[in-house]
């Protein structure tokens, strides 16, 4: 049996420097959904000095931008958004202390390095699990940019929500390191 190691959010150093590429994680406590639109508008505030609309420092973003909820239910199908279309901001946002980051696929050597240097991880969640991964979220609260729609930043509050850290606090990239483990010599 694979041992996932239990995580609660907002995330620490010691925390995040305990988790290696490869590491199955199950997430709980509260994270932020935001997505490019949100992101621009986070890095146009630091860019006028102004505050952002909740406290960054320690916190994991996940790039999502769900649909509407069932009756019932808290939140619509939540699935993980391409996470390359973050970098251009994400640097910027690990330097004002964002601790983690959920999406999927690759990222820039630049927010690689960022998390290097300010000790954050990238965590990717499985695509097309949209539906599944729903199921996780136990509340959605949108607490910026309504104008936004599915974009606008909610604080979602997760309960064992299934991630893999795909690079760590050290710069190893599991996507890297999982193709050489089949690459013939």
């Amino acid at each position: 049996m694979i041992e996932e190691i239990k995580l609660k959010t907002p995330l620490d150093d010691q925390s995040v420097e305990r988790l290696k590429s490869g590491d199955r994680v199950l997430l709980s406590g509260y994270v932020y959904s935001a997505r490019d639109a949100a992101h621009k508008r986070l890095t146009d505030l630091l860019d006028k000095g102004e505050q952002l609309p909740f406290d960054i420092k320690g916190q994991v973003i996940y790039f999502v931008g769900p649909t509407p909820a069932r009756p019932g239910r808290p939140i619509g199908s939540a699935g993980p958004t391409t996470s390359s279309r973050m970098d251009k901001y994400s640097p910027r946002l690990i330097a004002q202390g964002l601790k983690g980051m959920i999406g999927k696929g690759f990222r820039s050597a630049e927010v690689i390095e960022a998390m290097k240097k300010y000790k954050a991880v990238y965590f990717a969640a499985v695509g097309g699990a949209g539906a599944l991964l729903a199921l996780r979220i136990k509340e959605s609260k949108i607490v910026a940019y309504e104008d936004l729609g599915p974009e606008a930043i909610r604080r979602l509050t997760l309960d064992n929500f299934p991630v893999i850290v795909v690079n760590d606090c050290r710069g190893n990239d599991l996507y890297k390191e999982g193709v050489k483990k089949y690459k013939r010599t």
